[in-house]
């Protein structure tokens, strides 16, 4: 079963358990999934749908820590719900101790040396994507070449 005919019979689930929170937030996704669709003119590989969800991921993460800047505890915690929700999707994340030892091989492998040779890494590191928040990747690079 691929993750977008999972993410169908999940929206159906919902409906009958009258389940609104996980309706709603899987209606959004599939809703940007059909975007993505129409953009990419094929049908859309479990890749392209981890992709979609990891975007939608980092939105609820940027909105879930301005509304607690702005004092609007209400609006995180929706937006902490329809995270967990979100996160169901995707898989397993990597500690922080593996993707440092990961970093180190990477950085062992490809010789750099410096933080102008960052990409080098993180073109090793690419395997990652979808185990592990690149942007935690990225900044332990950061902090391992400086």
């Amino acid at each position: 079963m691929s993750l977008n005919e999972k993410l169908q019979a999940d929206m159906k689930e919902a409906m009958i358990a009258k389940d609104e929170m996980r309706l709603s937030t899987i209606r959004f996704l599939l809703s940007d999934l059909n975007y993505l669709k129409i953009e990419k003119q094929r049908e859309l590989t479990d890749e392209d749908v981890l992709g979609a969800i990891e975007k939608q991921v980092k939105r609820h993460r940027e909105s879930i820590e301005g509304f607690e800047k702005g004092g609007r505890a209400e609006m995180a915690e929706k937006e902490k719900a329809e995270l967990a929700i979100l996160q169901t999707y995707l898989p397993a994340q990597m500690s922080e101790e593996d993707i440092r030892k990961a970093v180190g091989e990477a950085i062992a492998s490809s010789g750099a040396s410096s933080i102008q040779e960052m990409g080098k890494v993180m073109a090793a590191l690419s395997s990652l994507k979808g185990k592990a928040d690149m942007s935690v990747v990225s900044s332990i690079v950061k902090e391992k070449l400086s």
